[in-house]
């Protein structure tokens, strides 16, 4: 009952706090988003990654005819999980056009080229599907291959997310363990993990980021792995310090007498009643995982093309900031600004309501 009542307590202050609120709501918007992003986005192709090089580069807002014409090949129908893992692969190749006719059983069109270019075509109209034309609006404009950026910014929340959910579990699993064992046995076990966290921070975190990277190689889940290895040493002081304050309370001292094992009295006793510094740790670790993949993927070691990132984004559209598109770059960069505030102020709320210091 009464931790029934504490845990209700907590929660009331965590959503008292209006920057915690609105963090939560961020990032629940940004997990359904990644849950759902091939059912939602304009582009369901695998990655997004639908090239139409005569619309490349163009400005948010966008809109243009699009021809679909039959692939020569038959393309399976993809299952419920299987399109919302991966998407579908196209049935159709998208030709854009400026005007088009139907005479007879042909359809005669002018294809879009560039700005006031355009060059007439005709096809069979047995080799479009019904209807054969459909006007599409890129909101937030196309890159240089002519990918709609919409759709690639909400598939690439799924990247951000995982590597900050699998980046934290590494850390907290790696940092928990190393941290009760020093804080709990002291002795050599102590200063010996304590010397091999000191080595490690010593070392710059891109760095050790990208040593592990070239170890592992570059792709989706080598930089998961890698990002995770190196965010372990903050948790690991932190639990140190507080087992250490931990063990020497009564109750710690209690299951001694009762010749309880020292791992019982860890995981069972002392562990459950460190987890609110931990809390608020790991939703720090989990904004700076997030903006770690997106310096590594800018860099080129993080995630791969045609896989969508945030970072990778803003590395083949940076050149646009300057020029007629800024949008191009501008837009992931937001996105990563507004899911990193989001995390931090979660971890601000999750500090004040665990500070329970003066508070009736």
């Amino acid at each position: 009952m009464l931790q029934s009542s504490q845990t209700s307590a907590f929660t009331k202050r965590l959503f008292k706090n209006k920057g915690s609120s609105f963090g939560l709501i961020l990032i629940l918007l940004s997990m359904l988003l990644a849950l759902s992003c091939y059912f939602i986005s304009p582009d369901s192709s695998p990655n997004a990654n639908r090239m139409i090089p005569e619309i490349g580069s163009k400005k948010p807002g966008f809109t243009i005819f699009l021809l679909r014409i039959k692939r020569d090949r038959l393309i399976k129908q993809a299952g419920f999980f299987e399109r919302l893992l991966n998407g579908t692969e196209e049935a159709y190749q998208y030709v854009p056009i400026s005007t088009y006719t139907t005479i007879k059983d042909s359809i005669i069109f002018q294809k879009f080229v560039d700005e006031g270019i355009v060059e007439r075509k005709s096809i069979h109209i047995s080799l479009t599907p019904e209807p054969p034309v459909m006007q599409t609006t890129y909101y937030l404009g196309t890159d240089k291959f002519g990918r709609d950026i919409l759709s690639r910014l909400i598939i690439g929340v799924r990247v951000s997310l995982s590597v900050g959910l699998i980046a934290v579990v590494i850390s907290l699993t790696i940092g928990i363990l190393l941290g009760a064992i020093a804080g709990y046995f002291r002795g050599w076990a102590d200063e010996l993990i304590m010397w091999f966290i000191n080595v490690i921070w010593s070392i710059p975190t891109l760095l050790l980021v990208f040593a592990i990277t070239l170890a592992l190689g570059k792709g989706f889940w080598q930089v998961f792995i890698a990002v995770g290895l190196t965010m372990w040493v903050n948790v690991a002081r932190l639990v140190r310090g507080q087992v250490l304050a931990v063990r020497e309370l009564e109750y710690i001292e209690a299951t001694r007498a009762l010749g309880y094992s020292d791992m019982r009295a860890i995981f069972r006793h002392i562990l459950p009643n460190i987890l609110g510094p931990v809390m608020v740790i790991a939703a720090s670790n989990f904004a700076s995982a997030i903006v770690i993949e997106a310096g590594l993927s800018f860099l080129g070691v993080g995630v791969q093309p045609p896989q969508p990132s945030w970072g990778l984004m803003i590395k083949e559209n940076y050149n646009f900031i300057i020029t007629h598109n800024p949008m191009l770059a501008l837009a992931p960069g937001i996105a990563i600004m507004l899911l990193v505030l989001a995390f931090n102020l979660v971890g601000n709320g999750l500090r004040d309501a665990l500070n329970v210091r003066g508070k009736i």
